[in-house]
């Protein structure tokens, strides 16, 4: 297969696949006589993996890494398990701060009145934290 049947099949773009080609994130294609990248079921595996991964909030480095324990013959299920049940914990962190993010914000326009003045207590609740009447937006920013 080309590059672009292989790109139609992962849903993937040509330009994505010769990226994780050139990181080595995926297994290098053999070449024809002409040059031209021959891939073939394996890499469709190795691609979909690495694509579904990253839908489901794994980085292209821990996407790596599970592509990785993929291709290892003594992998053990608990570990992928690990680095899932991880993710999970991350993804709920992230979840937590969204609702955060939007309860402060809900806050702010909900105190906005507006209309034509140049009070905004948005800008001012976003220019200075204490100017909030509710505690709860006042967390920590995100790192």
């Amino acid at each position: 297969m080309n590059i672009s049947d292989i790109a139609k099949k992962t849903d993937l773009s040509t330009k994505t696949i010769r990226f994780y080609e050139d990181k080595g994130i995926i297994s290098s294609p053999q070449r024809a006589s002409n040059g031209y990248r021959r891939y073939n079921e394996s890499h469709i595996a190795e691609l979909n993996l690495i694509r579904r991964a990253r839908l489901v909030g794994f980085t292209l480095d821990e996407a790596k890494a599970l592509l990785g324990l993929s291709r290892d013959p003594e992998r053990k299920s608990a570990d992928v398990k690990e680095k899932a049940l991880e993710k999970l914990v991350e993804i709920d962190h992230k979840i937590a701060e969204l609702q955060q993010m939007k309860h402060t914000l809900e806050t702010l326009t909900n105190q906005c009145p507006g209309n034509e003045g140049a009070v905004c207590p948005i800008i001012e609740g976003l220019q200075n934290p204490s100017f909030l009447s509710s505690s709860c937006c006042n967390a920590k920013e995100a790192s």
